[in-house]
């Protein structure tokens, strides 16, 4: 056995010593995205899922996405801070994978909706409060003028307080109440916007235990490549992971 004299045997306990002092790297938070579709489906979901894959690569947070329903397990989505509903539309959960999915939400995980994701889960009541609001109809792509209502949001805290951008605007048939509006769309400012006034494009709030954001931003394939949006959905990922 190799012997050690006393200098070197000391600056190998130093060294061990070191090494079990140091704080141990916490491992980075994980999300889900899921894109699943049962009614119409977005080109832009690929784009979508590859741009915040690439943010949690620059941002240290791990990415799994997947239009797998069978992933919706109390015991798999533990390891999630945030579950992604990427232009989810229709019916895509069953009744025990949306049981597993309320049981995640109110011990205490992270929901985010994109787009489309209020075009889902019509006769799912729990899902329409998560959310925010359900789909009603949308006038034909066109530019339209957003106001930032709320800037101290990490979602929108980077935006100027009027936002000009092209996208499909969505006229909501419902909407929940208590949502915490970060930004509206100026019906003035396009055609055919049916909400009025107060016509809400983006909110957050906390819901049976967990936290939710919505941005209704996000059907054309551009908005993923628009350092402004790609900023705003950031934002959103990591409101709902804390």
């Amino acid at each position: 056995m190799k012997k050690y004299s006393g200098f070197a045997l000391l600056s190998f306990l130093v060294f061990v010593l070191f090494v079990a002092a140091r704080p141990v790297t916490a491992k980075n938070k994980r999300i889900l995205v899921f894109y699943k579709t049962a009614g119409y489906h977005h080109g832009s979901i690929a784009i979508g899922a590859k741009t915040i894959y690439q943010l949690g690569a620059e941002h240290k947070f791990d990415v799994d996405t997947t239009a797998d329903a069978g992933v919706f397990t109390t015991a798999n989505l533990k390891q999630y801070a945030a579950v992604v509903f990427l232009s989810t539309t229709g019916d895509v959960l069953n009744d025990e994978q949306q049981a597993a999915f309320e049981q995640y939400i109110r011990s205490g995980g992270g929901f985010v909706g994109i787009h489309a994701a209020t075009d889902c889960e019509y006769n799912w009541p729990w899902y329409g409060n998560l959310v925010g609001a359900y789909f009603g109809s949308h006038p034909n792509q066109q530019e339209a003028v957003l106001n930032v209502v709320d800037r101290r949001h990490v979602s929108t805290k980077h935006l100027p307080e009027t936002w000009k951008r092209k996208d499909e605007w969505y006229n909501f048939k419902w909407m929940a109440t208590g949502l915490n509006v970060l930004i509206k769309i100026d019906e003035s400012s396009y055609q055919g916007g049916k909400n009025g006034a107060d016509h809400p494009m983006a909110w957050y709030h906390t819901y049976d235990g967990g936290k939710a954001f919505y941005t209704e931003l996000g059907h054309t394939d551009e908005s993923y490549t628009d350092p402004l949006y790609i900023q705003h959905i950031l934002g959103g990922i990591e409101y709902a992971m804390k």
